[in-house]
């Protein structure tokens, strides 16, 4: 028996949320609209999310602004208007703002409220939370909306202590921003964060070291102003590009299923197809224009080596082009980073590129920084390392489910789930967008709508049918975990050391953690359990 027993009166609520980005609140509106009592509770001073928290140089959405967006009413995405195609951190968080404004969210939002615990009391069915500030929650369900990038991964270099400069984490940017006019500035890291700050960066210091261990594939962003007449066009043809964003693979509309492999047309095609998507920017075409790139490395080869040339021919330096070269995972298998003039960058006189694979970091200095082979003296050093992705802000609750489970325990070789959406010998807890289903490898919006709206619709039938506990069977998570696992293994995905598989923490479990099948095939999957009455659910 896992009793709880309050040390002090706790709030009751129907649903407890835990997080207020765009998951969180958009879960508050759909319980709200179910007649439940909800509240969100955000660590934070501000809701947003991931886009409250990224404020570093250049933060940028790499989806359209006109698709990365809630399409759950239609005068919202009728109404706001996006200045650019890509929108920036700011522009984003306006958005959220406006929409937890417009429908009344922050009533139902406790900010500054960082929750430490949570346990299923079996005797009474509900969920016990417990925040830092000693605050006690009791709700009859939980959904964890805590985001996949939401955990800084701060690398433990020793020596960072005695650093006398100053030093930041792209995930925990200060407010007021930081001015690097004239200092000498260290970035660590060139995923996708380190991307879109290395360019803006370099326009202030007086130099800019960058330290890379891997090179990444990117592509131009092509952003610019939004251009009226195409936002007009796209709004009024909303309904059918949401639709056919609802079954397609990266939940994005206009790359329909290719039908045809790379290895199928002659090389001057392809290469006229792989300009055309060059020039018109983004990622989500190089990953579709052929049903091949993400399972067959040979095809895959043609849109990598494509991308190779293109650094070749932009970086002036054939020794810096050569380190920005990937050469080590498959186009796509990484995240595919959209870029704003970064391989122009590294022709800047200011900027120097040092190779920490071959001479790894050996410590932070009170002046700097040293590798194998070197030492660097800085004033700033910016770390562009990532997050704990995907499980990380789970794991950093102590999470305890029948019999006093902790999820950290159950999920010590790597994180198992039904659907990405809930766990065995968890009852009554959702998980909004967790490793097992599209997440990272989809327009989140799309995902978090679709989770939530599942999520919803199986709250409304428990309540009709005086359900008190809802819980994933262990042989179907089993089964689900399994197939996960046999669609990763069918692609080129798993021959990346990348964070899908938590290779960016150390001791973390290899283990890939989205569900790549497609959005579309995942949310048929979803709608044939619901309609098979909650197939691998028990609902007692």
């Amino acid at each position: 028996m896992n009793q709880v027993t309050p040390v002090q009166e706790a709030i009751e609520l129907d649903v407890a949320i835990i997080g207020a980005g765009l998951g969180g609140l958009y879960a508050i509106h759909r319980m709200r609209g179910l007649g439940f009592k909800t509240r969100a509770f955000e660590a934070g001073s501000g809701i947003g999310g991931t886009w409250f928290w990224n404020k570093y140089p250049g933060a940028r959405c790499d989806i359209e602004s006109l698709e990365y967006s809630y399409s759950f009413d239609d005068d919202l995405q009728q109404e706001w208007r996006w200045p650019e195609r890509y929108a920036t951190q700011p522009q984003i968080l306006a958005y959220i703002q406006h929409v937890a404004e417009r429908f009344d969210l922050m009533r139902d939002v406790q900010l500054n409220t960082h929750i430490t615990e949570a346990t299923f009391d079996t005797d009474i069915n509900r969920w016990i939370l417990k925040a830092s500030n000693g605050q006690i929650i009791s709700a009859r369900f939980c959904i964890m909306a805590t985001g996949n990038l939401s955990t800084p991964r701060v690398p433990d270099f020793k020596g960072i202590d005695t650093f006398e400069g100053k030093w930041y984490h792209s995930g925990m940017w200060p407010a007021e921003g930081v001015d690097f006019t004239g200092k000498r500035v260290g970035v660590i890291g060139t995923g996708s964060s380190g991307i879109q700050m290395i360019p803006l960066i370099a326009q202030q210091a007086e130099h800019l070291h960058v330290f890379q261990r891997t090179a990444n594939y990117c592509l131009p962003a092509r952003n610019g102003p939004m251009e009226r007449d195409h936002e007009s066009a796209f709004k009024a043809d909303y309904r059918k590009r949401r639709e056919e964003a609802r079954h397609s693979g990266f939940g994005v509309s206009g790359y329909p299923a290719p039908t045809q492999s790379a290895l199928d047309v002659t090389e001057e095609e392809r290469r006229k197809n792989y300009e055309m998507l060059w020039e018109r920017g983004g990622t989500i075409g190089f990953l579709t224009c052929y049903s091949d790139v993400l399972v067959n490395e040979e095809a895959n080869e043609t849109a990598a080596e494509f991308v190779r040339e293109k650094i070749r021919s932009t970086v002036k330096d054939p020794k810096v082009a050569a380190l920005l070269t990937p050469t080590d995972h498959p186009i796509g298998t990484k995240r595919l980073c959209l870029d704003t003039g970064y391989y122009e960058t590294y022709n800047r006189p200011n900027v120097s590129l040092v190779d920490v694979r071959s001479a790894p970091i050996q410590e932070i200095t009170p002046k700097g920084l040293r590798t194998a082979d070197q030492e660097f003296e800085l004033d700033a050093i910016v770390f562009a390392t990532g997050f704990d992705a995907m499980t990380g802000a789970l794991r950093e609750i102590d999470i305890r489910g029948i019999d006093g489970t902790r999820l950290a325990d159950k999920w010590n070789g790597g994180p198992t789930t039904y659907l990405g959406l809930m766990v065995a010998g968890f009852p009554n807890m959702f998980i909004v967008t967790g490793p097992g289903s599209p997440s990272v490898k989809s327009q989140m919006i799309h995902s978090i709508e679709q989770h939530i709206d599942w999520v919803s619709d199986l709250l409304k039938t428990a309540v009709e049918r005086q359900v008190h506990r809802v819980e994933a069977d262990m042989e179907a998570e089993t089964n689900w975990v399994s197939h996960v696992n046999e669609v990763a293994d069918a692609t080129l995905y798993p021959k990346a050391n990348s964070w899908y598989i938590g290779a960016n923490i150390p001791g973390k479990p290899r283990v890939f953690m989205p569900y790549v099948a497609g959005v579309g095939t995942y949310r048929k999957v979803c709608d044939e359990i619901a309609a098979d009455d909650y197939r691998g659910l028990k609902l007692s």
